[in-house]
């Protein structure tokens, strides 16, 4: 039997046929210092909520999967120190050895296609490191958008990666790449990577039609929705990418390698920036879990019809 334990609300959601939305865990685990680890997972979730959707934050605890977590298992999942960062290498694992883990977006997919939920909302997806050609450091997350059938809301990939590569490798893998509202690709705390998306699609309803034609179709892997972050909240690109610059260097310098890049980046960035790239980020995840709940309810929506 598989791990899965869903808290009320979830289980209650899914037995209805309501829209559900999955949220990842290591965004409060390894993304964001406290308190505002946890207060943006209750800003999330309540945005799901208040688009008359139902939050389900994902993590491991104790040898299960949670779908969904309580008030209480999200206030000791905030501040855990030692929680694995769990992609679809380490999920099996860490739930064997009964540890704490967070899920990444690849992991996030796997737990919520197993839960029969459809959309995920995130931050930004992971993707190929600048110098992949000779670290070899790419994500899982693009190989599991090619796998597991999920609709991934980001904000594009996170900005300190190279983009264009990733770009290039979601092409090769098969994975649809939809630019919500606009032509460009977004990039996390941008709204313009520079690069212009494969796809575009403006409205909810469109995605939803897209998610469940491609199961019509028996496609295998889900479709990355690159919604910019608001207007109000972005950081110019010619204005973050010097300190990016800056974190790559710092991370090189210092040997940074493998899971430890990212989690070291995010936080030179935020010390660099004075915080705003962290009020940036906040921006950004709320705003896509506001259109994840749209998608969800559109395709429970549309499942009806």
């Amino acid at each position: 039997m598989t791990p899965l334990h869903y808290s009320p609300e979830v289980r209650a959601a899914l037995d209805a046929g309501a829209p559900v939305v999955a949220l990842e865990s290591t965004i409060i685990t390894h993304g964001m210092p406290f308190p505002q680890n946890r207060d943006t997972a209750l800003m999330v979730e309540a945005e799901v909520r208040a688009a008359d959707a139902v939050p389900a934050t994902i993590a491991v605890m104790a040898g299960r999967i949670h779908i969904g977590l309580t008030a209480d298992e999200l206030d000791r999942l905030v501040l855990v120190k030692d929680a694995m960062k769990l992609s679809r290498a380490d999920l099996a694992v860490c739930l064997a050895q009964g540890r704490v883990g967070a899920t990444t977006v690849a992991a996030t997919m796997i737990c919520a296609h197993l839960a029969g939920i459809a959309v995920f909302a995130t931050g930004g997806i992971g993707g190929v490191h600048r110098g992949a050609e000779s670290s070899y450091d790419i994500s899982a997350d693009l190989h599991e958008l090619s796998t597991t059938p999920v609709t991934v809301v980001a904000a594009g990939a996170k900005a300190i990666l190279d983009l264009p590569r990733t770009l290039e490798v979601l092409e090769t893998l098969g994975v649809p790449v939809i630019a919500c509202g606009q032509d460009d690709f977004p990039a996390f705390w941008s709204r313009s990577s520079g690069l212009r998306a494969p796809l575009r699609l403006d409205s909810a309803a469109d995605i939803a039609a897209a998610h469940l034609m491609r199961g019509k179709l028996g496609l295998c892997g889900g479709q990355l929705v690159a919604n910019p972050i608001p207007i109000e909240a972005e950081i110019a690109r010619s204005e973050i990418d010097p300190f990016i610059a800056i974190a790559l260097s710092e991370a090189r310098v210092q040997g940074i390698a493998a899971k430890a890049v990212t989690p070291f980046l995010l936080k030179r960035i935020f010390e660099l920036t004075e915080g705003r790239s962290l009020t940036a980020n906040i921006a950004l995840v709320r705003n896509n879990a506001r259109l994840a709940a749209a998608i969800a309810i559109e395709i429970a929506r549309q499942r009806r019809a």
